[in-house]
């Protein structure tokens, strides 16, 4: 004896069902946490902290969180400057210490700590800088670094891009 369903559809249906309920607890499409500490300047030029240097600066962690937002699904956590200021013992401080930086990270809730750094040994190039920063296993997970020749206004912004696109394929290898 046969038994007759009244529609044939309902495995391609079921399967369909199932498909999209792992894709959606998937940890692909899960926003990965991450906190973005002020670049700091280090500038070996003859007029170290120049006005300009400052600003361009002052400029990076915008661009970087811009750049950040393009390259994949991160949720950029707002990082309370005074926090931040708190646990710095002074100029690089967090940039050399990364378990510091680690536990900063956990106070802010984030997965990932970013610290850059703009060094400047020289008119003519910078090094745009940022330490990667696992926050669960407080280990450094890599330095990277962009170097960036001629005008900072045009330069600069590329070199963020650039920047950005590295620090995916770290957080997503």
């Amino acid at each position: 004896m046969t038994i007759l369903y009244p529609t044939r559809m309902w495995l391609p249906r079921t399967v369909l069902l199932i498909s999209l309920y792992l894709l959606a607890q998937s940890p692909l499409l899960a926003a990965v946490s991450v906190a973005i500490f002020e670049f700091e300047l280090k500038d070996l030029t003859l007029m170290p902290g120049g006005t300009k240097e400052l600003e361009r600066t002052a400029s990076l962690k915008p661009l970087l969180e811009q750049a950040l937002d393009k390259e994949g699904s991160y949720e950029l956590l707002p990082v309370d400057p005074q926090l931040v200021a708190a646990a710095d013992s002074g100029v690089g401080y967090l940039f050399q210490h990364h378990d510091v930086a680690a536990d900063l990270g956990r106070e802010l809730g984030a997965e990932w700590i970013l610290v850059g750094r703009l060094h400047k040994p020289s008119f003519l190039f910078a090094y745009l800088m940022v330490r990667l920063i696992n926050v669960d296993s407080g280990q450094l997970v890599g330095d990277l670094i962009v170097e960036v020749k001629g005008q900072p206004e045009v330069t600069t912004k590329k070199g963020v891009e650039r920047l950005s696109k590295k620090i995916h394929r770290a957080i997503n290898p």
